[in-house]
C-alpha cells in the first residue's frame, strides 16, 4: 500500500495561498480576519499569507473598512493586473476580440471586420488583440472557430476555406502560439457556447445536455456526465452534415457541400420555407421574426405564418429526434439566430414536434446567455486555465 506523502511547509503554504486567492476571487475584497475565517487560518498565518501574496503581486490593498467593532481593518483584493487573457470569435466576415483581467473584468473589445485572407494569419489575430487593448504580457488566448481542430492532424476540419479563409494550415495552434508568444487554444465555437450555457445559462446545474445552434448553418454540442464530448477527430456535434430525411446527402452533393440536416433547416432553407408561405423578410432572422409576429397577431396571414413556423419546427425536430434517441439528454438548449428570432413560439413548436417523435422527452429551453456566447465560453476557458497557473505558483518548488 502506498503511504500518503506528508504535507511539507511549502505545500501547505501553497494550499493556503490558493484558498485565499479563490476566496478573494469569489467574494471580492476581504479583511485579514475575514480571510482567516474563510480559510481557517490563525491571525499570524493569515498575516504572513497576505504579505506573501502582496510581494508576489497577486493581492493589493483596497482601502480600509471603518465603523466595525475594534480597530479599523485593512481590506485586500485580488490584483487585477496579475494576469490578462483574451478570447476571439472568428467568422468568415470578422474577428471579435475580448480582453479581461484575472478577475474576469472585461477591459477591451474590438471587431476586426473582413480581414484579408491574403494577410499573415498571425498578423490578423494580433491586430484583433491590439484593437481590444491586449497587454504585452497576455497569458492565454482562446479562439472559437466555425469548425473543429483535429487533434491527430492539428488542422481545422468540418469547415471549408470559404468558412475560415487562411486558417487551414498545418500546426495551426503551434503557429499561432509561436507567432503571438502566448499559449493559444483553438476550440469549436458551438462547444464554447455550450460551456457558457453550462456555467451561466439555461444548462446550469445539468450534467447531461445537448445544445443545438441553428443559424446560417447548424451545429451542436454534447455534454455528457458534466464533460464536453469532443469525439475522436474533434467533430462530435457537427450535426450540420448529419443525413436527414428529405435532404441531399454527401454522396450527391460532396463532402462539405450543403447537404443533410443543414440543407433541411439552415438559414437559407428557413428563409425559403417561410417565403413559400408568404412571410416577408430579407434574411432568415427577419423572416422568422415576421412569422412569429404574424402568427401571434391574428391577422389575415396568421394561418399561413403558423403553418410556415410548424414546417420549420418539424424539420428542426427531425434532426433533434436522431440526437435525442442516441444521447437521451436530460435537457436540450436552443440557440442561434433562428431560435433567438423565433423565441418561445418556435421553441414550443419544436418541443411538441420532438416529443411526438421520440420516447425520451427532454425539455427544450432557449439560451439564457446574453451577448456573444462564443466569447463568453472562450473567456471562461482562458480564465480557468490562467487562474490554475497563477494560483498554483505562489510558493517556489
Amino acid at each position: 500500500m502506498t503511504q500518503p506523502t506528508p504535507g511539507t511547509p511549502s505545500l501547505l503554504r501553497a494550499i493556503n495561498d490558493r484558498a485565499a486567492l479563490q476566496a478573494l476571487l469569489e467574494r471580492g475584497p476581504l479583511t485579514r480576519p475575514e480571510i482567516g475565517a474563510l480559510t481557517g487560518l490563525s491571525k499570524p498565518t493569515a498575516s504572513q499569507l497576505l504579505a506573501r501574496l502582496q510581494e508576489a503581486g497577486l493581492v493589493v490593498l483596497n482601502g480600509i473598512r471603518e465603523g466595525l467593532p475594534g480597530r479599523t481593518a485593512e481590506v485586500y483584493r485580488l490584483n487585477p493586473e496579475a494576469a490578462h487573457v483574451a478570447a476571439l470569435d472568428v467568422t468568415h466576415t470578422h474577428i471579435d476580440a475580448r480582453v479581461a483581467d484575472i478577475t474576469g473584468t472585461v477591459i477591451g473589445i474590438h471587431r476586426l471586420v473582413t480581414p484579408d485572407p491574403s494577410d499573415d494569419l498571425v498578423g490578423r489575430v494580433r491586430a484583433a488583440l491590439d484593437g481590444a487593448g491586449a497587454p504585452v504580457d497576455l497569458r492565454r488566448v482562446v479562439i472559437g472557430v466555425q469548425g473543429a481542430l483535429d487533434p491527430g492532424t492539428g488542422r481545422i476540419g468540418y469547415a471549408t476555406s470559404r468558412d475560415l479563409p487562411g486558417w487551414h494550415i498545418p500546426r495551426l495552434v503551434e503557429t499561432l502560439g509561436e507567432g503571438l508568444g502566448v499559449p493559444v487554444s483553438v476550440e469549436n465555437n458551438v462547444n464554447l457556447v455550450a460551456q457558457a450555457e453550462q456555467a451561466h445559462g439555461a444548462a446550469r446545474g445539468h450534467r447531461d445536455f445537448v445544445l443545438l445552434w441553428a443559424d446560417e448553418g447548424l451545429g451542436s454540442a454534447l455534454v455528457l456526465g458534466g464533460r464536453l464530448h469532443r469525439g475522436a477527430t474533434g467533430g462530435a456535434g457537427e450535426v450540420g452534415y448529419m443525413p436527414a430525411p428529405g435532404a441531399p446527402t454527401a454522396r450527391e452533393s460532396g463532402r462539405y457541400a450543403n447537404h443533410g440536416y443543414q440543407a433541411l433547416t439552415g438559414g437559407p432553407a428557413v428563409l425559403r420555407i417561410l417565403r413559400s408561405y408568404g412571410v416577408p423578410g430579407a434574411t432568415f432572422r427577419l423572416a422568422v421574426s415576421n412569422a412569429v409576429l404574424a402568427a401571434e397577431g391574428g391577422g389575415a396571414r396568421a394561418g399561413d405564418a403558423r403553418a410556415g413556423l410548424r414546417e420549420v419546427a418539424s424539420r428542426l425536430a427531425v434532426g433533434l429526434a436522431s440526437i435525442t434517441s442516441v444521447v437521451d439528454p436530460e435537457l436540450i438548449v436552443l440557440t442561434g439566430g433562428t431560435f433567438m428570432a423565433g423565441g418561445e413560439t418556435l421553441r414550443g413548436l419544436v418541443e411538441r414536434e420532438l416529443h411526438t417523435l421520440t420516447i425520451p422527452r427532454p425539455p427544450l429551453l432557449l439560451s439564457a446567455v446574453e451577448g456573444n456566447p462564443v466569447l463568453t465560453g472562450a473567456l471562461d476557458l482562458a480564465l480557468a486555465a490562467t487562474r490554475e497557473e497563477v494560483f498554483s505558483s505562489t510558493v517556489p518548488t
